[in-house]
């Protein structure tokens, strides 16, 4: 088969979807690759290392007429024009826009969006977005240490000591958990909050402090254990209450970190206007929620703004700030997938009855198969 890979042209995205690793990998199993030209340049791979790999270097016309064409994000409006009748297209293609959707199966495209992976453990290696939320997570905190004008861990020296930072994370998924080891890595003091019941033990196994709301209700105990490894919105009264406990532990942070979303809605407000005007000047609120509304009704997306003394960093899609490894990563999630829908002999081989490629099948045949 053969297989393009185009260069990303969605404002900020340096990504790439396959790197020499698994270029070599592709070509061992039988295909042939096709790379556009200056593709990896944002990732730090050069065409010389697809070369070596393997592929061959072409335009951005070559890498879309391709049998197959591997993505990270979807299709643009001047790109769909590119794709022939029947490509096979995979990447993270937002299986929520309806609208883009149905324009991949209007112009015939077999779609696959990877981030409708169900939470099992057979698709763990082809998770882009925990493989994508890890490196986020690690980049919120470097962001936050940069904005922040005081040091991160506790320092006795001969001028005096200077307290630890103390930080607040919001939402305990993977990018929670790495913000967590990483900023314990630094030295903070951190405390952290969920409305899932179960990841107290990660939490408090990583050194931080796990902020408790109570359950009142059987229907808050139910809803908090969330649903397919997603959380979901919980009632109006467990979040008042959730937001009364923040409010209070806000004021005392120097640094909160949000990862909080919620798949195919606005993200939850968990940090009020009013919980920032009550926030220490110097504080810095990393928004990690920006491009789905935020989870701070202050921050700005792509911007970094100071609202009643507080640092309020809005920057989008943390991960193309390490854009080596989160292509590295990506990469692989890939190629892991690759494996259910090719047969040994590298021919097109989609067995709808699997459930991994049953829920990231967008469209085939014109039809729309994910509502």
């Amino acid at each position: 088969m053969r297989i393009g890979i185009p260069a990303e042209t969605r404002q900020g995205e340096t990504r790439v979807a396959a790197t020499p690793e698994t270029v070599k990998k592709l070509i061992a199993a039988k295909h042939t690759v096709v790379v556009q030209a200056g593709a990896g340049i944002n990732a730090s791979v050069t065409d010389d290392a697809y070369l070596t790999a393997g592929a061959t270097i072409g335009t951005a016309v070559d890498a879309f007429a391709a049998e197959m064409v591997l993505k990270v994000r979807a299709p643009s409006a001047t790109e769909l024009p590119l794709l022939k009748t029947g490509t096979v297209v995979i990447g993270m293609l937002n299986p929520f826009d309806a609208d883009n959707t149905a324009a991949m199966a209007a112009h015939g495209l077999v779609a696959f969006a990877l981030e409708a992976a169900p939470r099992i453990t057979r698709a763990q290696s082809m998770d882009v977005l925990s493989s994508q939320a890890n490196i986020a997570g690690y980049k919120a905190v470097l962001l936050a240490a940069n904005t922040y004008q005081r040091f991160m861990p506790m320092l006795m020296t001969a001028a005096g000591t200077v307290k630890a930072a103390r930080m607040l994370i919001m939402g305990v998924g993977v990018a929670g958990l790495q913000a967590i080891a990483t900023a314990k890595r630094l030295g903070a003091v951190i405390e952290a909050s969920d409305v899932r019941p179960p990841v107290k033990e990660q939490v408090e196994s990583l050194g931080a402090k796990f902020l408790d709301v109570p359950y009142i209700t059987d229907e808050e105990r139910e809803i908090a254990q969330g649903a397919g490894g997603y959380a979901r919105a919980m009632p109006p009264d467990w979040m008042r209450r959730q937001a009364e406990l923040v409010h209070e532990r806000a004021k005392l942070a120097d640094i909160i970190i949000t990862t909080a979303l919620i798949p195919g809605r606005k993200a939850p407000i968990l940090i009020s206007e009013d919980t920032v005007k009550a926030m220490k000047p110097g504080s810095v609120i990393v928004d990690m929620a920006v491009e789905q509304g935020g989870n701070c009704p202050l921050s700005e997306l792509g911007k970094t703004v100071t609202k009643y003394g507080v640092h309020i960093i809005g920057e989008p899609n943390l991960a193309t700030l390490l854009a080596a490894d989160a292509s590295a990563l990506y990469a692989r999630n890939v190629l892991d997938f690759l494996k259910l829908i090719v047969d040994p002999d590298g021919a097109l081989a989609i067995n709808r009855d699997d459930e991994i490629v049953a829920a990231t099948l967008l469209c085939a045949g014109g039809e729309v198969l994910r509502k």
